[in-house]
């Protein structure tokens, strides 16, 4: 049984990334649905929550139905963190987990994100005075290194659980790599190997079928797995991975009323959570990955992403149902 802290979390746990404009609870509802076992926020700016920016207060809107989640914050200065920490604990997360991860330029020249990849000592030190100040589990995301000549990984690992995190998330790229190229896992793999560690350490990058997920899972010995991209319009990845491992044996994949059944359901619970504007707006990203395959959907897609009127959207959904009903993936 994997475990942070005294959250079960079932023997091989299926993890949704902290996506920004993406991992909001509309998007987490239909992830956990089809099998997500535990939820992370889009990242939140400590800045932001101190100064009860709007935006970085609504991020931290968590439901029942989604626990366990994971609240996650970024930042660089270690005072605006541990205030940002107290706030997060009134939110009532399970989790409380740091990035330092993120690859974004303005993020990083403020030394938040990946950019505390450049200052090891300081990355340890944050992190330790976050775990003192925050009676929730602290857990972190984090990256390889900076670049191939600083991927200290294996080392960081053991610094960070002598500083008592509960579960750490790497990315397996560099900064310097952003999203290109492949991911490495072998450095997780010798995170695992390390007999000092003890803690949960979860794997992400490039996971996007349930085979390679049996054969990563196999390779590096990883105690679960942390999905983003490849469930973007996709929830139903989680579910296809747990009976591949469980069985061996591919389910089929969504049928066109099961995509178009998603779709209306992200959209209606955008729009109650974000408003008509950005609960239109922040779907657009969407669309293309619910229908991806579709012979002639361009014409259904630049409808969608063009328009702002709901009832032209939901319109636009159910002709989509209609052209597509015989249609077999």
């Amino acid at each position: 049984m994997v475990k942070i802290g005294d959250i079960e979390l079932g023997e091989f746990p299926l993890l949704l990334a902290p996506m920004e404009d993406v991992s909001d609870p509309p998007f987490r509802a239909l992830c956990k649905k089809h099998g997500a076992d535990m939820m992370y926020t889009e990242f939140i700016s400590v800045e932001g929550l101190i100064r009860d920016a709007t935006k970085s207060v609504q991020k931290l809107d968590i439901y029942d139905y989604e626990r366990p989640v994971g609240i996650q914050i970024f930042g660089a200065n270690l005072d605006s963190m541990e205030r940002a920490a107290e706030i997060v604990e009134e939110a009532q997360p399970e989790v409380l987990d740091i990035n330092f991860g993120c690859p974004v330029k303005k993020v990083v020249c403020k030394m938040a994100g990946a950019g505390i990849l450049q200052d090891i000592p300081r990355m340890v030190a944050l992190t330790e005075a976050i775990v003192k100040k925050s009676n929730l589990p602290v857990t972190v995301k984090t990256r390889l290194g900076w670049d191939d000549n600083t991927k200290y990984i294996v080392e960081v690992a053991e610094r960070l659980q002598d500083v008592g995190i509960q579960a750490l998330s790497i990315h397996g790229r560099t900064r310097k790599q952003m999203y290109k190229g492949e991911a490495d896992w072998t450095l997780m793999g010798k995170i695992k190997e390390n007999p000092r560690m003890h803690i949960p350490i979860f794997g992400n990058g490039d996971i996007n079928t349930p085979q390679k997920a049996k054969e990563y899972k196999e390779r590096y010995g990883v105690d679960g797995i942390m999905i983003g991209r490849a469930s973007i319009g996709y929830p139903w990845i989680f579910n296809e991975i747990k009976h591949f491992l469980a069985t061996g044996e591919e389910l089929a994949p969504p049928s066109i009323l099961e995509r178009v059944d998603a779709a209306r359901q992200h959209l209606q619970h955008s729009l109650e959570w974000k408003g008509p504007k950005l609960g239109v707006l922040e779907m657009r990203r969407h669309y293309s990955s619910y229908f991806r395959g579709l012979p002639g959907v361009k014409e259904y897609r630049s409808r969608l992403v063009t328009n702002m009127d709901t009832d032209y959207l939901f319109g636009v959904l159910n002709e989509i149902e209609e052209r597509y009903a015989s249609f077999v993936y």
